[in-house]
């Protein structure tokens, strides 16, 4: 059956309303026996959902940039506009580069010269093997250097790399264009491209997997919940806040996505934990996951702290403080205190 777990902040108050009226029948109950009932401590399963918020994103986001640095000559696109794959976006002033590529391509065209001529007159014994061999690697250099400056007079343009839309323009025209600095901010805008992206503490990502379900409520659509499923897990934490990124790919149903939209995430983990459960009226008292429970020892009651892993509207899952007990006090347990007189019926 699946369990809906509650935060344990809601039962605190009524924690606290037992413990006055505790205090109120203190008094009565130092000379008095207080019948209790008590229940054996189980085990069981608890998938408790993993609660955590983040912003949509583009599972195809890019930051375009030139290879080379220059000035900007021409910029094609504006931002919010679609773009296709392979669609140029903007150039830079290709003077420069031009240049360079018509010294590089002379500087090959003079060493082809210089190697033939050495070569006939290495035939004639008038030049040496040494002059033909540094030659032919001042052919070969002059080549690769040809090589680079076309490599990069192709990367002097930015073109899109996928079908999407410019989400911001980061330079204009007329400006000087460093190399890697981004130019384009771009996402890929398919129904299928979006992910929402949430930090989840170290304790609750050693329980997720790939491919586990989650619910979604977006701020912009609060009357709808979509779904998603882990698409990745990162495999380390974020320097500034600790946390561990997941990435979960949504299903938008149709709707126009953005980035940058907040949501809130309830992921159900594949990974089952196993826990001491004992029903919710057997805890006294809370604070955080800190509570108390009542056991029977030689007819009086004894005070137990215990370590709550959560709660549901039935059972609390306990993960350390009752080794070695197998029944705990539920009725009865609100007029308690340490080593009271009881009684067990049933």
């Amino acid at each position: 059956m699946k369990k809906i777990f509650i935060p344990l902040f809601l039962i605190l108050s009524l924690l606290a309303s037992c413990g006055k009226k505790k205090e109120v029948k203190k008094a009565l109950i130092e000379d008095d026996i207080i019948a209790v009932k008590l229940v054996d401590v189980s085990h069981a399963n608890s998938t408790e959902a993993i609660k955590a918020s983040g912003l949509v994103g583009s599972l195809q986001e890019a930051r375009l940039s030139f290879k080379t640095g220059g000035i900007i000559e021409k910029i094609f696109v504006k931002e919010g506009q679609n773009v296709r794959k392979g669609q140029l976006l903007a150039t830079l002033n290709l003077t420069e580069i031009n240049a360079q590529v018509q010294q590089a391509n002379e500087s090959v065209q003079k060493a082809e010269r210089d190697l033939k001529r050495v070569t006939n007159l290495y035939r004639d014994s008038v030049a040496t093997l040494e002059q033909v061999q540094n030659l032919t690697t001042a052919l070969s250099v002059a080549k690769q250097s040809l090589e680079i400056a076309s490599y990069n007079q192709g990367y002097s343009k930015i073109y899109a790399a996928n079908n999407g839309v410019i989400v911001k323009k980061l330079m204009n025209e007329g400006e000087l264009a460093g190399p890697g600095t981004p130019v384009f901010f771009m996402n890929a805008s398919g129904a299928n491209d979006w992910v929402i992206k949430v930090g989840v503490a170290d304790k609750d990502w050693t329980r997720l997997r790939m491919g586990d379900r989650a619910m979604v409520k977006l701020d912009a659509f609060p009357d709808q919940t979509f779904t998603a499923i882990i698409s990745n897990l990162s495999q380390g934490a974020d320097q500034s806040s600790g946390l561990y990124q997941a990435e979960l790919k949504l299903n938008t149903q149709g709707k126009k996505m953005a980035t940058g939209l907040f949501g809130n995430a309830q992921i159900t983990p594949s990974v089952i934990q196993k826990h001491t459960s004992i029903p919710i009226e057997a805890i006294v008292e809370g604070n955080g996951n800190e509570a108390s429970v009542y056991v029977v020892e030689n007819g009086k009651a004894r005070k137990l702290p215990v370590q709550l892993a959560g709660v549901d509207n039935i059972s609390a899952f306990i993960t350390s403080g009752l080794a070695g007990i197998s029944q705990v006090i539920t009725d009865g347990s609100a007029y308690l205190v340490e080593g009271s007189k009881v009684k067990v019926v049933k």
